[in-house]
C-alpha cells in the first residue's frame, strides 16, 4: 500500500464512524487488578501507552476509533450466581471506564446518540454480553442487563449453555431449545441485539429464524476461507443479509489463517492427550507456555482482507462489518498488532479499489443500521 492510500484511509476515518464490535479490554483490566470495578480500572492509566495492551487512549487515537461495543465477558467457569455477578461487575468496570475518562468515552445506548459522541470528539461507548451463561437461565436478569446498557448478548461462548448450542462444544440440543426461542424473542423485545458469534450453525440459523430483528456477529470471519467452528458459513451469510444483518469480520489469528488454524488443531490435541481442556482459556494459555514445541505461525492483515472480501462478495456490501477481539487474544495479525491499526486496513482495502463509500458502510454505517432497526423493533412491539 501507498502512503497516499494511509493517508486516504485516515482523513475518512475522521469524517465516518468507525465501530468495532468487540473488544476485550474490561476482561483484561479485571485480570491485571482484581475483580474490584474501581480498583481495576485505577489500576491501568490508559491515558499512557501500556505495551502490554492493545487498547489504551494513545494507540485509539490513532486508529480513528469512533465507537465501540465493550465486552462484558464473563469466562465459561462461572456458572449461576456467580456468572451473574461477574457480569454485573465488567458492568460496572465500563461505567467506571466512562466515568474516569469523560473527556474521552461517552456511555451511549442508540446510533443517535453514538454519532452525537463521535462529533464531539468521544468514543462511543456499548456494552456486549458474552456468554449466555451470565443470565442465568433468567430473563428477568437478561431484562435487567439492558437496563443496564448492555446493547447485545452473545448466546455461548465455548461451551453450550443450557438452551444454545456453541460452535466449540459436542453438540446438545441442535440448536436452540424453546427457552433459547423464548431468550431471542425477549431480546427482540426490549431491543438487545442477538449476536452469533460463538454458536454452532445450528444455533445460528434458529436463531436467524425466530428473530424479529436484525441479528449480527460481533467478531466472527468466514467459513469458506478459513474452516474452523468459530466462522460463519455461506448459507448463514447469506440469510444473514436477507435479515438485513451485519457480520463483523474479526482478526483473531487462527479464525482467520489456515496455517494458524492447523497449529491451533495441534494444540488441541495435545492437550485433549495431557487430559486438559482446549476450550478452557486458563488451561490452554498455561499448557501453551509450558509446551514448547514449534513457534506459533502468524497471521497478517492480508488474512482478513481475505475475509472481509469474502463476506462481502456472499452477504453484501451492506452487511459487514468489524470486530477485531482486541485484548481478547494474544496476539494480532502482522499489520493489525493493536487498536492504532485500523486505518491499515482501510489504506488496504482503498488500495484494492474499494471506494469510500463502501469503506464507510464497513467501517460503521451498517452497525449503526442495524442499532436503528433493532430499536425499531422494540417499538413495534411496544
Amino acid at each position: 500500500m501507498t502512503n497516499g492510500d494511509l493517508v486516504r484511509a485516515q482523513a475518512l476515518l475522521e469524517r465516518v464512524l468507525l465501530a468495532d464490535g468487540h473488544n476485550d479490554l474490561p476482561w483484561e483490566l479485571r485480570v491485571t487488578t482484581g475483580p474490584d470495578p474501581v480498583e481495576a480500572v485505577a489500576g491501568t492509566d490508559l491515558t499512557i501507552r501500556q505495551p502490554h495492551l492493545h487498547t489504551d487512549f494513545p494507540k485509539l487515537a490513532e486508529g480513528r476509533l469512533g465507537m465501540q461495543f465493550w465486552s462484558v465477558y464473563v469466562p465459561c467457569q462461572y456458572e449461576g450466581h456467580s456468572a451473574v455477578t461477574a457480569v454485573l461487575e465488567q458492568i460496572e468496570v465500563v461505567h467506571q471506564m466512562v466515568e474516569r475518562y469523560p473527556d474521552r468515552l461517552a456511555l451511549v445506548d442508540t446510533a443517535d446518540e453514538a454519532e452525537a459522541a463521535f462529533r464531539d470528539g468521544k468514543i462511543a461507548s456499548l456494552l456486549g454480553a458474552e456468554g449466555g451463561h451470565s443470565i442465568a437461565e433468567s430473563l428477568g436478569v437478561l431484562r435487567i442487563l439492558r437496563r443496564l446498557g448492555v446493547r447485545y448478548m452473545t448466546l455461548t461462548h465455548n461451551y453450550n449453555t443450557t438452551w444454545a448450542d456453541s460452535g466449540t462444544d459436542e453438540a446438545e440440543h441442535n440448536g436452540l431449545t424453546d427457552f433459547g426461542r423464548a431468550v431471542i424473542r425477549e431480546m427482540n423485545k426490549i431491543g438487545m441485539l442477538v449476536d452469533l458469534s460463538h454458536v454452532a450453525p445450528s444455533t445460528m440459523r434458529d436463531a436467524l429464524e425466530v428473530s424479529s430483528a436484525p441479528v449480527i456477529f460481533s467478531h466472527s470471519s468466514c467459513r469458506a476461507v478459513n474452516d474452523h467452528p468459530r466462522n460463519i458459513p455461506d448459507d448463514v451469510l447469506e440469510t444473514l443479509a436477507a435479515k438485513d444483518g451485519v457480520a463483523m469480520v474479526t482478526f483473531v489469528p487462527g479464525f482467520i489463517s489456515p496455517k494458524v488454524a492447523d497449529w491451533d488443531d495441534r494444540l488441541r490435541q495435545d492437550m485433549e492427550a495431557a487430559g486438559q481442556d482446549y476450550r478452557n482459556l486458563d488451561q490452554r494459555t498455561k499448557f501453551t507456555a509450558e509446551r514448547g514445541g514449534p513457534e506459533k505461525p502468524k497471521a497478517s492483515i492480508d488474512d482478513v482482507v481475505a475475509h472481509v472480501e469474502h463476506a462481502r462478495e456472499v452477504a453484501g456490501v451492506d452487511h459487514i462489518g468489524l470486530g477485531g477481539d482486541y485484548d481478547g487474544v494474544a496476539t494480532l495479525p502482522e499489520g493489525l498488532e493493536d487498536v492504532s491499526k485500523y486505518p491499515v486496513l482501510f489504506a488496504a482495502l482503498l488500495e484494492r479499489g474499494w471506494s469510500e463509500e463502501d469503506c464507510a458502510k464497513l467501517a460503521g454505517k451498517n452497525t449503526l443500521r442495524v442499532l436503528r432497526a433493532a430499536d425499531e423493533v422494540t417499538r413495534s412491539d411496544a
